[in-house]
């Protein structure tokens, strides 16, 4: 029997990276399915002291088919109680917020405690983190209160799940890992990839992609590429694709500092989602050199493409990367990066990991996720 679906959280015209594009890929998903869905996002995300990029709203036409109602300002409390009656009104048999951050926790504890009083829809959160990569005065409280609003949690890595029952240990939960984002387009060979960049095909490119924060570790990667093992791949470029986050000061220095600037490509601008399979297509490896993580979306993008991945051992990235099977799990360390990404190369493993990305790849679908998520739902006792 089809449902109507409220799915809460960033979406067109924020930018909002990775969780934008997911929560509009859950809701052409929930749309899969039968059901009816509408996305509520918000009408200002961040306070502008508090954003670290250059605009929080994208310039990209809105995606087609999904209704997309902008009400929520996370500042502003009496946003909070329209949006709250608003859902509340509704009365969806399913909510889904997605949580990630404690600055948002009042916002949307507030609106799904107002939901909740309609006594018929069913609360979940997707909780993308429930400790913070960046602690800040305020996380603990923020984070309790809106997990308690809510009846049923989802997380995408066993460490998240793990916190979250130090806060809801009795709440019903699940853990789903991240669906493939399959949204940008089919693969392209790599000479037109490069053609579109600017790139000459000749080269060999390995990808840090996504927005540059001190958790991603771009800097245990710029020191992998000083190396002498990653020194001696022949024709070695890195590509940095995504906006600085932070102060780009420390990563400049340090670039000049090692004497990169020829092993570099430099594309420190927001990434828009047409240009995405540009930039996987035209590497050979993408390296994600977390020094902590929950669960990353760039690795669903990777095995989209078919493209081996060097991760670190932190939080969830090792759950979705079988070691020597899809890539290469190893220390957040320069020599083990460095290791692991001459061993690569000298071993000429490109195209057998590939195949093997090609068919463990298929556990990651949308309709599983959907589904699971709904045998969730019911569990909860409204």
């Amino acid at each position: 029997m089809a449902r109507r679906v409220t799915i809460v959280g960033p979406a067109h015209p924020l930018r909002g990276g990775g969780m934008a594009t997911f929560n509009e890929r859950l809701a052409h998903a929930f749309q899969e399915a039968g059901d009816d869905v509408e996305i509520v996002t918000f009408s200002l995300q961040y306070p502008s002291f508090l954003f670290p990029g250059k605009s929080q709203f994208t310039t990209e036409p809105a995606p087609e088919g999904l209704r997309i109602k902008i009400l929520i300002n996370s500042i502003n409390p009496i946003s909070w109680w329209r949006t709250g009656q608003y859902i509340r009104k509704l009365k969806p048999d399913l909510v889904i917020f997605r949580y990630w951050l404690p600055f948002m926790g009042p916002a949307l504890g507030t609106i799904a405690c107002l939901v909740r009083r309609n006594k018929y829809s069913r609360v979940l959160a997707i909780t993308d983190n429930v400790v913070p990569h960046e602690k800040r005065p305020g996380d603990v409280p923020f984070t309790k209160y809106f997990l308690s609003s809510c009846h049923a949690f989802v997380t995408m890595s066993r460490s998240v799940q793990q916190d979250l029952e130090q806060f809801e240990p009795q709440k019903p939960s699940a853990y789903l890992p991240h669906p493939l984002y399959d949204n940008f387009g089919e693969a392209e060979s790599k000479e037109v990839a490069c053609a579109a960049l600017g790139l000459d095909p000749t080269y060999r490119y390995i990808l840090f992609f996504g927005f540059i924060r001190a958790y991603k570790g771009l800097d245990l990667l710029l020191e992998a590429m000083a190396q002498p093992e990653v020194q001696q791949v022949q024709n070695l470029k890195l590509i940095i694709a995504g906006e600085f986050y932070e102060d780009a000061a420390p990563y400049l220095q340090l670039i000049k500092q090692l004497q990169l600037q020829e092993k570099l490509i430099l594309h420190t601008e927001f990434i828009p989602n047409a240009a995405v399979r540009h930039y996987f297509c035209a590497a050979d490896l993408v390296v994600q050199p977390y020094k902590h993580a929950t669960q990353s979306g760039v690795t669903q993008v990777a095995y989209h493409f078919d493209k081996p991945m060097v991760v670190t051992k932190v939080g969830g990235l090792s759950e979705l990367v079988p070691h020597g099977e899809v890539g290469y799990v190893v220390e957040p360390e320069p020599e083990a990066i460095a290791a692991a990404i001459n061993q690569f190369y000298t071993s000429q493993a490109g195209p057998a990991l590939a195949y093997n990305i090609s068919k463990y790849k298929k556990r990651f679908s949308w309709s599983r996720f959907v589904q699971a998520m709904g045998e969730l739902a019911e569990k909860i006792k409204v």
